[in-house]
């Protein structure tokens, strides 16, 4: 193939998603693509090379989305037992250039790029007060975020372990959520609640602190279902009471967290909500309580109120934008 072909991946604990990529001009055109189940494979490496060889493709440049902090070129996934070098894979796949980027980074390099139909408006901005910062929460499994600084046609993006920060309660239940969460794991961080994995504690405080019984329906669909997934789907369509107020603090707590991101960059520029759940949540991510929330700065509210925010109605942003990271490194020769 040509040495315009280039290699990019969604690296993620379930599954895997690799695509060959051509330039065409200054645009980049998707060729072929793959899905792979993470924990089928030993390593990346072999992902590589098995979907490379049914392509017969010699990429001259790769960049990879993986969760995880990245450090000198190095990733050890979040949730996989993997560890990977760029350097490493650079020399055992045979590609003269790889990157290896946190998922929200490639994330976050995609923003300026997305089309008017890949997002959902949930709250709009004032053009007047508009930067070039941005910032990308992905509630999920975990809670990732980054930052995005368009300078010309420069774009810096700032990756982020902030879903790990500090909690911080904005009113008596949420005080009282921080005390039982710090009982049992002695910090708390944002990701405890705005998360797969928190969504549930939220439910389950409120259980055992006594504020109202679920259904007996949902008690017995928890025990085979993932248990956020049904607090999702329960509290949308009304069903159960107790998943309908844990929906709420979350989208209270992800909005106050997202409104903090905006003041701590100046990011103007828009909030954009990734990851698997907001999608899944778009009815209660469109009333007040996450809107109000997301503005209650105070003496700043001005800002966040100029501040717009979207959702991604696709999953490809982690691709495309690390796609986007692979023509850079060929733009650098």
């Amino acid at each position: 193939m040509s040495n315009k072909i280039i290699l990019a991946g969604d690296v993620g604990g379930t599954k895997i998603l690799l695509a060959l990529f051509e330039l065409s001009g200054e645009q980049l055109v998707q060729l072929k693509s793959k899905r792979y189940i993470s924990r089928d494979y030993k390593s990346l490496e072999i992902i590589i090379k098995d979907f490379l060889a049914s392509q017969q493709a010699a990429p001259a440049s790769a960049a990879f989305g993986i969760p995880g902090p990245v450090e000198n070129g190095i990733v050890k996934s979040t949730n996989l037992p993997w560890i990977i070098d760029e350097k490493v894979l650079s020399k055992n796949a045979n590609i003269s250039k790889v990157k290896i980027v946190n998922d929200l980074t490639a994330t976050a390099f995609e923003i300026p790029y997305l089309k008017p139909d890949e997002v959902i408006l949930i709250k709009g901005g004032k053009k007047e007060n508009k930067s070039n910062n941005y910032v990308v929460v992905a509630p999920g499994t975990g809670l990732g975020q980054a930052f995005l600084i368009c300078e010309n046609d420069k774009k810096i993006v700032i990756p982020s372990e902030g879903g790990h920060s500090d909690f911080a309660p904005t009113n008596q239940i949420e005080t009282e959520l921080f005390l039982y969460l710090y009982k049992k794991f002695n910090r708390v961080s944002y990701e405890r609640i705005i998360s797969g994995s928190g969504l549930p504690n939220v439910f389950n405080f409120l259980v055992e602190s006594g504020y109202a019984k679920p259904k007996n329906e949902t008690l017995e669909r928890m025990k085979t279902e993932d248990k956020a997934a049904v607090i999702s789907e329960l509290a949308i369509n009304g069903s159960d009471k107790v998943c309908e107020k844990a929906l709420d603090i979350f989208i209270s707590v992800l909005g106050a967290h997202c409104g903090n991101l905006v003041i701590t960059l100046l990011a103007t520029g828009g909030v954009y909500l990734a990851g698997g759940i907001p999608i899944k949540i778009l009815p209660k991510l469109k009333t007040k309580t996450f809107t109000d929330s997301f503005n209650n700065k105070g003496r700043l509210k001005e800002i966040v109120e100029s501040t717009p925010i979207y959702v991604l109605n696709h999953n490809t942003a982690a691709l495309n934008g690390a796609a986007k990271i692979a023509y850079e490194l060929i733009k650098e020769k």
